[in-house]
C-alpha cells in the first residue's frame, strides 16, 4: 500500500495512529427522521469530492493523488482492505495469500477462478506478474547523485510507493494454474501483508508497450535479469512497457479505448466531463466480493467547501466530506434532513523544504524554519474546530501515541516552538533568499498557512514568492523544480511502516524534497525488516530526529474530519483513513 497526495489530509504510519480510530462522532441537522427504510439495492447518488480527477493509474508518480486513489479504490479489487477501526480485511472472495514458510519468509498468492476484468480476461499470474515488477523496483538499474538525479541506467516503472518491501524479494514463480505466484523474501519483512496488491491490467499494458500480448510480458518479466546499477543495460522492450504504464492512463476525460479504464471492483467508470464530473456505475461482473447496492455513484468536482455545502443543500449532491472550518460546520448545522459525522484524521499538515537551490545550505532552511508560526497557523486553520488542538510536533507520529511521547523530547522539534525572528536572521548572515512556495490555490486552510507563512518569512528577509497552483496542477508539480517549499499532506491507509522510506528514503519517487541522508536511511532499511514494535519506535523517533537536525520543514498540525450526507443515504461509516467515506461503498443505499 502507498501513500497519497492531497493538497489538505495526511497521515503517517500504523504503531502511530490506532488511537484515533474511536474518535469519530455522529450529529444530525435540522430533521431527526431517518428518511424510511433503506432500499436494497438501485438508485443513484451524488458525491462531492475536493480536486480533479487526472489518472487510472493512481499508483504512477504522477497519478498518486488522493481523488484518483478513491476512483481506484472503487474500480480495482485487490486481496484485501483497511477497516474503518484500522484492521486489515482479507477480501478472499477475489484471492487469498498464505505464508508457506517463515524462514526464509515465502507468501504464496492466488486469484480466485472467475475473477476478471471488466472485458471478461480473466485476472491471473500475468497481471500479478507485472504488479511484482513495479512494486519491487526489481529491474531498477539506475545510480542517483545527491540530488536523487539519475546519472546512469534506467528506473523503470515510477512507482509512487516504496519499493523497499517486495525490492527484497526474488523473482516470483508462477503456479501451475496461472493463477497464482510464490515469492520469497531475502530478509524478514514487517509489512509484507500489504506489500503486495493488483495492478494494472497485464493485457492492456502488453500491448500498450508493443508486445503481442500478455503472454509476451509475461516472458519477458520472467527472462529478463534483475537490474545491477554496477551494469546498467538498455532493456527497451522493458522500458516500452515501463513507459506506457508511467503515463498511458493519465487523463481528464473519459478515453476512446475502453481498455484503458478497465474495472477489476463493483464499479466501472460510464462517463467523465474534464474537470467537473465522473459517472460510475456497477459492474455488472463483479461477483468477487461485497455486492453493490447502489447502481450509480456520480463524483462531483468540487474544491470549495462552502460550495459544497451548498450543493448539498440545494440537492445537487447527497454526500461531501469539504475541509473542516468552523464556518463549513456552522453552516452543514443549519441544513435539515442531513447527517453529520465528525472525527480526527489520519493526517497532518507540514510544509516540506528542498535540499536545493536557495534551500541547499542547511542555516537557510533553519532560518526558514525558524519564521514558521504554527501557533498562528493553528488557530485560523483548525483550532477553530477543535479548540483543544495543539501544533504536531513530529514528522512521524500522530499526537497522543505512545511513539509521539517518545518521540518529542529528543526529536528537536523543541527548537520550532516559537517563532525567531532574530534567529532566522543571524543564519541568514545579511542574505535575502527568494523562496517560491507551492500549494494549492483551493485549498482554504492551505491559503491561510501560505499567508501567515509569507507575512512571518519575510520579516526576516525572506522574498517569498506565491507559486500556488489550482488542484488540477499542483500535484502534478510535486518535485518538478519549480519552487523551493511546499505546502500540502500526506494520506495513508493507516497500516504500516513501509511509509517512512516511501516518503524519505533517498530513491523514493514520493520523496519529493531531496532529502538523502544516510545513517536515515540505514536506519530505514532496518525498519523494513523489524517486526519489534519497540525498535520500530526506536527506529523512527531516530529518523525524526535527523529530518528536525537536517532542516527538512515542519509538520504544522494534525487534520479534523467532518462528513455530512442526506438522511436517505444509509450505510455511511466515518473512517479516518486513506479512503474517507468510500471505505465500505459497497454498503451504501438509499431510503425509498
Amino acid at each position: 500500500m502507498r501513500f497519497s497526495r492531497s493538497s489538505q489530509a495526511a497521515t503517517m504510519a500504523a504503531v502511530a495512529v490506532l488511537a484515533l480510530s474511536a474518535c469519530a462522532s455522529a450529529e444530525s441537522g435540522g430533521d431527526s427522521t431517518d428518511g424510511g427504510p433503506a432500499t436494497e439495492s438501485g438508485g443513484s447518488i451524488s458525491v462531492a469530492e475536493v480536486g480533479s480527477f487526472t489518472s487510472f493509474n493512481a499508483d504512477s508518480a504522477t497519478g498518486n493523488v488522493l481523488i484518483n486513489g478513491k476512483v481506484d479504490y472503487l474500480t480495482h479489487w485487490g486481496f484485501n482492505y483497511v477497516d474503518k477501526d484500522l484492521n486489515i480485511v482479507r477480501n478472499e472472495e477475489f484471492g487469498s495469500y498464505e505464508v508457506l514458510s517463515e524462514d526464509p519468509l515465502t507468501v504464496k498468492y492466488t486469484v480466485n477462478e472467475g475473477v476478471v476484468w471488466s472485458d471478461g480476461t480473466p485476472i491471473d499470474a500475468g497481471d500479478l506478474m507485472l504488479a511484482w515488477a513495479v512494486e519491487s523496483g526489481y529491474f531498477d538499474d539506475a545510480t542517483t547523485n545527491e540530488n536523487d538525479k539519475v546519472t546512469s541506467g534506467t528506473k523503470y516503472f515510477a512507482y509512487a510507493g516504496s519499493t523497499t518491501g517486495l525490492g527484497l524479494t526474488d523473482l516470483p514463480k508462477i503456479g501451475d494454474d496461472g493463477r497464482s505466484i510464490t515469492m520469497t523474501y531475502s530478509k524478514p519483512y514487517a509489512d509484507w501483508e500489504i506489500a503486495f496488491n493488483m495492478d494494472q491490467p497485464a493485457h492492456v499494458v502488453a500491448k500498450g508497450g508493443g508486445l503481442p500480448d500478455e503472454q509476451a510480458l509475461t516472458d519477458l518479466i520472467t527472462s529478463a535479469p534483475a537490474g545491477d546499477p554496477d551494469n546498467p543495460q538498455k532493456r527497451p522492450k522493458l522500458k516500452a512497457l515501463a513507459d506506457f504504464w508511467n503515463t498511458a492512463f493519465d487523463t481528464t476525460s473519459l478515453p476512446s479505448d475502453p481498455s484503458m479504464y478497465l474495472s477489476s471492483g463493483p464499479y466501472i467508470v460510464e462517463s467523465m466531463t474534464p474537470d467537473r464530473s465522473m459517472t460510475l456505475v456497477r459492474n455488472e461482473k463483479f461477483d468477487w466480493g461485497p455486492e453493490p447496492k447502489l447502481d450509480e455513484i456520480t463524483i462531483r468536482y468540487i474544491s470549495d467547501a462552502n460550495a459544497q455545502v451548498q450543493a448539498l443543500n440545494n440537492g445537487e449532491v447527497d454526500v461531501i466530506a469539504p475541509q473542516a472550518t468552523a464556518d463549513t460546520l456552522s453552516s452543514l448545522k443549519q441544513i435539515e434532513g442531513i447527517n453529520i459525522q465528525q472525527g480526527l484524521e489520519l493526517a497532518f499538515k507540514h510544509i516540506d523544504l528542498n535540499y536545493s537551490g536557495v534551500f541547499e545550505e542547511e542555516n537557510v532552511r533553519k532560518a526558514f524554519m525558524h519564521t514558521i508560526p504554527r501557533e498562528s497557523i493553528l488557530d485560523a486553520t483548525v483550532k477553530q474546530i477543535d479548540p483543544d488542538a495543539e501544533p504536531r510536533d513530529s514528522h512521524l507520529f500522530v499526537p497522543g501515541t505512545e511513539g509521539y511521547k517518545a518521540a518529542v523530547p529528543v526529536n528537536g522539534s523543541e527548537n520550532y516552538q516559537n517563532v525567531d525572528i532574530e534567529k532566522a536572521k543571524e543564519l541568514l548572515d545579511g542574505a535575502t533568499p527568494k523562496v517560491r512556495i507551492m500549494y494549492s490555490t483551493e485549498s482554504p486552510n492551505t491559503v491561510d498557512v501560505y499567508t501567515l507563512i509569507a507575512e512571518s518569512a519575510e520579516k526576516a528577509g525572506f522574498q517569498v514568492i506565491d507559486s500556488g497552483l489550482p488542484s488540477t496542477k499542483w500535484g502534478a508539480a510535486l518535485g518538478n523544480g519549480t519552487y523551493d517549499a511546499t505546502i500540502f499532506a500526506w494520506v495513508s491507509p493507516g497500516v504500516g511502516v513501509t511509509g517512512v522510506p516511501q516518503l524519505y528514503g533517498c530513491d523514493s519517487a514520493s520523496n519529493f524534497s531531496g532529502f538523502c541522508n544516510q545513517e536515515a536511511q540505514k536506519l530505514m532499511d532496518e525498519l523494513i525488516l523489524t517486526t519489534d514494535p519497540e525498535r520500530q519506535q526506536e527506529l523512527q523517533v531516530a529518523i525524526d530526529s535527523i529530518l528536525f537536525d537536517t532542516g527538512y520543514g515542519l509538520p504544522l498540525f494534525q487534520s479534523a474530519g467532518i462528513s455530512a450526507a442526506d438522511k436517505r443515504v444509509k450505510g455511511l461509516a466515518y473512517n479516518p483513513g486513506l479512503y474517507g467515506v468510500w471505505w465500505n461503498v459497497w454498503e451504501w443505499s438509499i431510503s425509498g
